[in-house]
């Protein structure tokens, strides 16, 4: 059941993201709303809590998926 549910989620944020870079509105795409969270644009610390954060992340997923028991 878990599966129909993360499929649902995924089709779901891919028309919507679909739908964001169709119109080309300012501010209605994932990668736009994670610069304005992180405030990249004007903030060195901004940009290195995402770096941080991205990267602590994309090495424990790496690991979670290699590695079924973390």
């Amino acid at each position: 059941m878990s599966w129909l549910v993360w499929s649902v989620w995924t089709a779901a944020f891919a028309l919507y993201e679909t739908w964001a870079l169709i119109n080309r509105r300012d501010d209605d795409t994932l990668s736009e709303n994670v610069r304005r969270l992180f405030r990249i644009r004007g903030s060195r610390l901004g940009r290195a809590a995402f770096t941080f954060g991205w990267s602590g992340f994309s090495g424990w997923f790496l690991l979670h998926i290699l590695n079924e028991s973390m």
